[in-house]
């Protein structure tokens, strides 16, 4: 019996749906607001680079362009409304889902201990009860604050000293937690002084099985349709294997049903999906034709064989790849129009000059920029250039670039 079919056009409306990107940017952008639409997207990643926007940011403002950077730092160290923790990796998370990253941190407790003796510098472990006692006597700090007689390399994520890897250690598994960042440097405190007794009790945590339940279902819902891998890789807690079986549970109870989904190249695939996804109301809603502006971890990209599949979209972000054997540049952004992307961009805020300063623009294959999609590129750029700090736009000279055949 063949599976439902759901078509490239529909399958993009619920994902784009999904990740409130079908939705026109508007609306407040604190306090409840905000909170609503991170539990929508169930986290936002953190990223330290700032050649516009840092990743957050620009993942809050391209849904909210109300968004400001204060509002997510009130929202997180005044508010509490937030912690964070490690999903793929560094993230926000809405403070009522800490139970149930319970599992991840007794998980992390024991594989961490094994693998950072040898990654990490030797010795973190003979610093786990220093580190604590200097925070019950001095208060919340930051990595510079302890191990200052200790050897230290190059002060890089891949060098840390024992204290450091204490602190993260500690943070990991439970005992500490993050109370906000000073700049973009983490500050610990203990757990036991400043979370409710309710959130951190491991006792009144969700089982592992609840837990499984409780990732598998809601990745689910904020994908639309998933393979069983997809599902894993959403918070990164499941294995592989625990969300195989749920899968199969679930398609034995009827909660979920195989469908198919049309690539943008035509071919198909299957996935799984709630019943009945062909009737989703999003199918009949046209994603806005507002240009927008989206940060390369943004979570509707962070999947990037999903990206190349719905869209013909293949992106990878190049800041690890030496200069000259670059594609495009260093930290592009693409560009979501409709239900559609439809570019990249290679754009830095000089904020000593005042200036964001755009070098590159590639439309993709088949995308014609006209006069009409450049007044909406503008028109973000005009928005873009008030998160970013400055006040005027300068196009480089030959920045609008052919379309580029490529494959990473």
């Amino acid at each position: 019996m063949s599976l439902p079919r759901l078509h490239n056009t529909a399958a993009r409306r619920i994902f784009l749906d999904r990740h409130a990107l079908l939705e026109t940017p508007q609306g407040a952008a604190s306090g409840n607001d905000l909170l609503g639409l991170i539990k929508q997207l169930g986290f936002v990643q953190l990223d330290s680079i700032n050649t516009v926007a840092r990743a957050h940011d620009l993942i809050l403002f391209a849904r909210k362009p109300r968004y400001r950077t204060q509002d997510l730092k009130h929202l997180y160290e005044r508010e509490q409304g937030l912690f964070e923790h490690w999903t793929y990796d560094a993230a926000v998370i809405p403070m009522e889902y800490y139970p149930n990253w319970q599992m991840r941190r007794t998980r992390d407790a024991a594989k961490l201990k094994k693998q950072w003796r040898s990654w990490r510098r030797e010795g973190f472990e003979n610093q786990l009860q220093e580190v604590i006692d200097h925070i019950r006597d001095h208060g919340a700090c930051g990595s510079s604050d302890v191990g200052k007689n200790e050897t230290r390399g190059s002060g890089g994520w891949w060098d840390w000293h024992p204290s450091k890897t204490a602190l993260e250690y500690l943070w990991r598994t439970g005992s500490l937690h993050v109370v906000g960042r000073d700049g973009f440097q983490k500050k610990y405190d203990l757990t036991e002084k400043v979370l409710e007794t309710t959130l951190r009790a491991a006792n009144t945590a969700p089982t592992e099985a609840e837990t499984v339940e409780w990732c598998c279902a809601g990745a689910l819902d904020r994908l639309g349709f998933a393979t069983s891998g997809e599902i894993a890789a959403f918070w990164a807690h499941v294995t592989s294997a625990e969300a195989k079986a749920w899968c199969a549970q679930a398609l034995k109870r009827g909660e979920i049903e195989e469908i198919e989904i049309t690539g943008d190249d035509g071919t198909l695939k299957p996935f799984f999906a709630r019943p009945n996804l062909s009737q989703d109301p999003a199918v009949d809603r046209a994603a806005p034709q507002r240009l927008r502006v989206l940060s390369p971890f943004d979570p509707a990209l962070r999947d990037r064989k999903r990206a190349k599949f719905l869209f013909g979209f293949d992106y990878r972000i190049e800041v690890f790849v030496p200069e000259a054997k670059r594609i495009f540049g260093y930290y592009v952004f693409p560009l979501l129009q409709g239900d559609g992307l439809v570019g990249r961009i290679d754009m830095k805020a000089f904020r000593a000059e005042d200036t964001l300063r755009i070098k590159a623009l590639w439309p993709e294959t088949g995308v014609q920029w006209g006069k009409g999609r450049q007044a909406a590129l503008e028109a973000e750029l005009d928005r873009i250039k008030r998160l970013a700090g400055v006040s005027h736009i300068g196009f480089e000279n030959d920045w609008l670039k052919p379309s580029l055949q490529h494959e990473f």
